[in-house]
């Protein structure tokens, strides 16, 4: 269900019979012994290994950026659209992935990518979507994702996977202000990020004070008392300690505006564009591939604001706690 504060409250529910059947087999309990998750210490520049987490805890953390995960991967259709992140559409080389709850960290883990190995070879895919019934370490990848590293009639393989650091951009960030938001009420997806978000900020103009947004499981950012009318500076900071601020970005709700500043590794010049998108939001009882097939395509090309700018940031990478696989040397 979805209305004006939330976000997607399920996924599609038809699922392969492999997946079905895997997961009836016992096969969560057997991904859990498999994996056994971990805590990882930082000492210097590399991690150390501590005694692995008892069976049934659920650390709430996106897989770790540098260490090496081992699991099991499935794959399904997710039919066009953005899946719980709220994005619009899926990327459009069509390799993404849907993470079980403690993975997917209550929307931590949208926008990053992860390194995925199996029996075939390997593939780059992006964290889109949460998968309820998956154990850590659970990987539901896209039909196209699955179909580079395994044969799709083997249904469930081994795979290892890692998280990307600092990943290719495919462009500037871009912000989407949530329909229902208003100068009292504020919400914005942001996109384009490469890494996890671990902060989001808002300010009025550009010379009032700054106010940091909390993230949502559906991946928008909320300000429940509201930002003002806007124009606003968005402030982002990823996990990677990498920080940029877009300014001139307007109260116009269910619109894409796309910013001339990138994430890290500089920035282009150009005011923001208003690029118009329908709903990320999927109606409560439309699947992902009705929503798909009705989605409509207009565009409005316009400028708003100043250009945005790169503001560099001195302060220490956000590191999470990995939740299953080992590390070199962890044995």
């Amino acid at each position: 269900m979805t209305d004006g504060t939330d976000g997607p409250a399920h996924r599609p529910s038809a699922r392969r019979s492999a997946l079905r059947h895997w997961l009836a087999g016992g096969a969560v309990a057997a991904i859990a012994t498999v994996v056994g998750l971990s805590l990882v210490l930082r000492s210097g520049a590399a991690p150390a290994c501590a005694a692995p987490v008892p069976h049934g805890v659920a650390l709430l953390a996106p897989p770790a950026t540098g260490i090496l995960h081992k699991g099991k991967a499935t794959f399904y259709d997710l039919g066009g659209s953005g899946g719980n992140c709220s994005y619009p559409a899926a990327p459009a080389d069509g390799n993404y992935v849907a993470l079980g709850p403690a993975e997917y960290a209550a929307g931590a883990a949208c926008g990053g990518y992860l390194d995925v190995t199996g029996p075939k070879g390997s593939v780059r895919v992006m964290v889109l979507d949460k998968c309820p019934e998956c154990a850590p370490g659970h990987l539901d990848l896209s039909r196209d994702a699955f179909a580079r590293i395994a044969d799709p009639v083997r249904g469930v393989v081994d795979v290892s996977y890692r998280s990307v650091a600092d990943p290719p951009l495919s462009g500037p960030l871009t912000f989407r202000i949530k329909e229902g938001a208003s100068q009292w009420w504020f919400a914005v997806l942001v996109a384009g990020h490469g890494n996890p978000l671990r902060a989001v900020e808002v300010r009025q103009g550009s010379s009032g004070p700054w106010r940091e947004a909390a993230r949502e499981s559906y991946n928008y950012w909320l300000i429940d008392s509201g930002a003002g009318p806007g124009p606003y500076q968005i402030r982002v900071t990823d996990t990677r300690g990498h920080r940029a601020t877009a300014s001139g970005v307007r109260l116009a709700p269910g619109t894409v505006q796309r910013s001339s500043v990138r994430m890290y590794g500089g920035s282009s010049g150009g005011s923001v564009t208003v690029t118009a998108t329908p709903s990320a939001n999927p109606a409560p009882s439309a699947s992902a591939s009705t929503r798909a097939a009705t989605r409509p395509t207009p565009t409005l090309a316009v400028t708003a604001g100043p250009p945005a700018s790169v503001e560099p940031t001195g302060g220490e990478a956000f590191a999470p706690v990995p939740l299953a696989g080992s590390s070199p040397g962890c044995g």
